[in-house]
């Protein structure tokens, strides 16, 4: 442990150093150097690619499930998708130095509240390779230096990214220590960056439960928490029968391995079509566990056990239930719940705006599949994660989410009475 402590030290201490290089380098800058950085993840392909059919077959040895080998797949098509999404972050404005607010005193003081990066941002993910370029081109845009430590899966296309977006960014002129990756598998350095208080600012995890926990539990830096998606889809009385079907179907099968994927269906005892949006997803391919009431209308459901409310499948699995209205679909998604994403289909403005007031998530929406809670989707370019948290930044974390504040305040000679 004293190894990884003393590697933690000379990690956190390059980042630093990189940090404060980046105060000086403009937002232009920046940009430039994302956009290098994407071509170069483009001109690394044929590289990228054998190092993640490496991973994939360690992957298939170790048995893991059809939902971790769909997120740890990287193919032509994909890395094209990754390298545009760092085009797309260089193209978002830089919200360093945006001034929040603004307020003159009566003795003529100027308040204004600054945005600046956080600093040196820790990020410990598992699966998911396009994280390590998402990662590394957020806390760039930001201006923050970022220690990335990607799951033990994934490690040989990680070291590929990180070695393409190191050479792109460093060919624009950036410090290389901006983006550093753990080149270790071993559990014992998420320790180490966990007991990094002074070096790293922050810590976000992104992956299962067991991660999450560990890092809250063992942490000694303050952490931005990317909990499981337990996403409910309450399909109300009023809603539209195909706006129905082809939402619960794509928030379910569009990609069963996200953490924006249905996972409960919650159906209001009064809505008149619950049969043919039972056999839609059951057509789909996709397992039903329901109660009583869900298994009357299909013989192919079968019955769902406790546990099942509270399960992120990340397969292609749906928990099902009726339920006695929008009240009993909310008081339900409290109970079980992981306050990531939350769906109500209704035609009726008044019952979606109770749930829209009332759902304690930080995504919430109407008429839409949740497959859309990711932050390119939003706008955003990318994200680190989806925070389920309610301090500091809730919902998809990008560029402002990686920022705090100061404040600047402008006087004229103002001394206090």
């Amino acid at each position: 442990m004293s190894d990884y402590k003393d590697l933690m030290t000379d990690m956190g201490e390059r980042a630093r150093g990189a940090f404060a290089a980046l105060s000086g380098i403009t937002s232009a800058q920046k940009a430039e150097a994302l956009v290098a950085a994407a071509s170069a993840l483009r001109h690394s392909q044929p590289g990228i690619l054998a190092a993640n059919a490496q991973d994939m077959i360690k992957g298939r040895e170790n048995g893991l499930s059809d939902a971790m080998l769909d997120r740890l797949m990287i193919d032509a098509e994909r890395l094209d998708v990754i390298a545009s999404a760092v085009e797309q972050v260089a193209a978002l404005p830089d919200p360093v130095g945006a001034i929040i607010d603004r307020n003159e005193r009566p003795n003529g003081l100027i308040m204004e509240r600054v945005r600046v990066p956080l600093g040196v941002i820790g990020i410990i993910y598992e699966s998911r390779p396009n994280v390590t370029a998402d990662a590394a081109a957020l806390g760039l845009r930001s201006g923050n230096a970022v220690i990335l430590r990607g799951g033990s899966e994934a490690m040989e296309s990680n070291r590929a990214i990180h070695a393409a977006m190191v050479a792109g960014v460093t060919a624009a002129g950036l410090p290389e220590h901006a983006i550093q990756l753990v080149q270790t598998t071993d559990r014992a350095a998420v320790g180490a960056m966990l007991k990094a208080a002074g070096l790293i600012d922050i810590i976000i995890p992104r992956g299962g439960k067991s991660l999450v926990a560990r890092v809250q539990e063992e942490a000694r830096v303050p952490v931005l928490a990317h909990l499981d998606g337990i996403c409910h889809t309450y399909i109300g009385k009023a809603a539209d029968q195909d706006k129905a079907i082809a939402i619960a179907v794509n928030a379910k099968m569009r990609r069963t391995g996200i953490c924006g994927a249905m996972e409960t269906l919650l159906v209001d005892q009064d809505y008149p079509a619950p049969g043919p949006l039972l056999r839609a997803l059951l057509d789909a391919g996709c397992e039903v566990r329901g109660d009583d009431a869900i298994m009357e209308l299909d013989p192919r459901t079968v019955s769902a056990e406790a546990e099942d409310w509270d399960t992120e499948y990340l397969a292609p699995i749906v928990a099902a239930r009726m339920v006695g209205g929008v009240d009993e679909a909310l008081a339900h998604i409290a109970d079980h719940g992981s306050h990531h994403t939350d769906v109500v289909v209704t035609e009726d403005e008044a019952v979606a705006n109770r749930f829209i007031q009332h759902a304690d998530s930080a995504i919430v929406m109407w008429n839409a599949s949740s497959q859309f809670a990711d932050g390119g989707e939003f706008g955003l370019g990318a994200e680190i994660g989806i925070s389920t948290g309610r301090l500091h930044a809730r919902g998809p974390v990008a560029l402002e989410g990686l920022t705090t504040y100061k404040w600047v305040v402008r006087g004229t000679g103002q001394i206090r009475p």
